[in-house]
């Protein structure tokens, strides 16, 4: 065979080899296989976007979960603060009778005597301690003479005309008050101008 045959030969199982290839059985396959893509294709986009809608659902759950646990430490850290601030509020109650009890000692006291009078001033020294060490704690005085009356502060045990008072002012404090911790752990009795 010479080259020119060959040639021919050659040609001829090219055209064979495209005929092959394109024929509508290979066309029909390529279309339902691009179907079959398609169908994959949209199989694989919902499956994207229900895990994209399931990582934002957990995402979601993430953050109100943290935003629980900083509420549940705030609440927890203001009753701890809470409870640090009141935890005497019961103790310093049950002292303010010692503190009354010394300060009508010095009032009713014989200051004239000279026997008497070394002991009223270790009682007001001890006073003085006392109420400096209870102030420590947030312990303080409620001691409203001249002040206008507030009753969240003061109880007034009864109204007396005044002219040296204006209307509505403290004119004698009958027993202190105290608050703790800005509490008013017992309200100032007093006397009230009219």
């Amino acid at each position: 065979m010479n080259n020119e045959e060959n040639k021919v030969n050659e040609e001829a199982v090219v055209e064979d080899h495209i005929e092959a290839v394109g024929t509508e059985a290979d066309v029909e396959w390529n279309e339902s296989s691009e179907d079959n893509q398609e169908a994959k294709i949209a199989e694989l986009e919902a499956a994207l976007l229900a895990s994209q809608a399931q990582l934002k659902d957990q995402q979601d759950a993430v953050l109100r979960a943290k935003a629980e646990e900083q509420n549940v430490r705030r609440r927890a850290e203001g009753d701890i603060d809470k409870a640090r601030k009141y935890a005497l509020k019961k103790f310093a109650g049950e002292l303010l009778p010692v503190i009354d009890n010394l300060e009508r000692a010095l009032e009713n006291g014989d200051k004239e005597n000279e026997a008497a009078k070394a002991l009223l001033e270790g009682v007001e020294l001890t006073l003085q301690t006392f109420i400096s060490t209870v102030e420590k704690f947030g312990l303080t005085v409620i001691n409203p003479v001249g002040e206008a009356f507030n009753p969240e502060l003061h109880q007034a045990i009864g109204m007396q005309a005044s002219p040296d008072h204006e209307s509505n002012t403290v004119m004698i404090v009958m027993q202190k008050g105290y608050s703790l911790n800005e509490q008013v752990l017992r309200p100032a009795m007093v006397m009230v101008a009219q």
